[in-house]
């Protein structure tokens, strides 16, 4: 397989059978609490992308440091700080330019920090790609994380279209609120499951 066919293959694979939050079911909690509206789901996705993408970049070099000072012990506190200071980024920027945004996420945005799917996407990089500090490694990590950011941001999408349309439907009181939510999830993320075939397939 060429270079950019495997990159092609990683992109649609992070999207489609690999989601982040529908598969390996991590960033819960901002696909749960921020997908009530189509607009705040973008922009909150459009920030998990960012930073993803940043965290990737800077943390390679970084850990290729850790390892060469056999302090990679320390990987995690380490990348846990550098996407705090990325969010923090962002959180000055959105306040700056666009405080309806910035209003609309609330606490959400500071929780990016904590969210599992950035970190996780970085410590994956690591175990699948090794960072071993060649070019085609860093292309192909760089491309997890763009893979695993817009599978983020279609995972939030769909889900909240599907929201948008359970408000208009008749819901039994006892699964008004979160158990109806939980419900749609899971039929969202069983939804993915036929697209498992058709990628392995399209890359053979």
């Amino acid at each position: 397989m060429s270079y950019s066919k495997e990159l092609l293959s990683i992109l649609v694979t992070y999207i489609l059978t690999q989601n982040f939050i529908l598969s390996k079911f991590l960033g819960i909690c901002p696909f749960l609490g921020v997908s009530k509206k189509l607009n705040t789901a973008v922009g909150m996705s459009a920030a998990v992308i960012f930073v993803m993408l940043i965290a990737t970049a800077v943390t390679y070099p970084i850990y290729n440091l850790l390892v060469a000072t056999g302090l990679q012990y320390l990987e995690t506190i380490v990348f846990i700080l550098v996407i705090a200071a990325l969010v923090q980024l962002v959180e000055i920027t959105l306040k700056k330019y666009i405080p309806s945004l910035y209003n609309a996420l609330g606490i959400y945005l500071p929780l990016i920090t904590t969210n599992c799917a950035v970190l996780g996407v970085v410590l994956l990089n690591i175990d699948t790609n090794g960072y071993s500090g060649t070019f085609a490694n860093f292309g192909r990590a760089m491309m997890c994380s763009l893979g695993a950011g817009l599978g983020f941001m279609l995972a939030m999408v769909m889900f909240a279209g599907v929201r948008s349309r359970l408000e208009s439907c008749d819901v039994p009181k006892f699964l008004k609120g979160l158990p109806i939510t939980l419900v749609a999830a899971s039929l969202t993320s069983l939804s993915f499951l036929g697209f498992a075939g058709i990628v392995e397939n399209m890359f053979s």
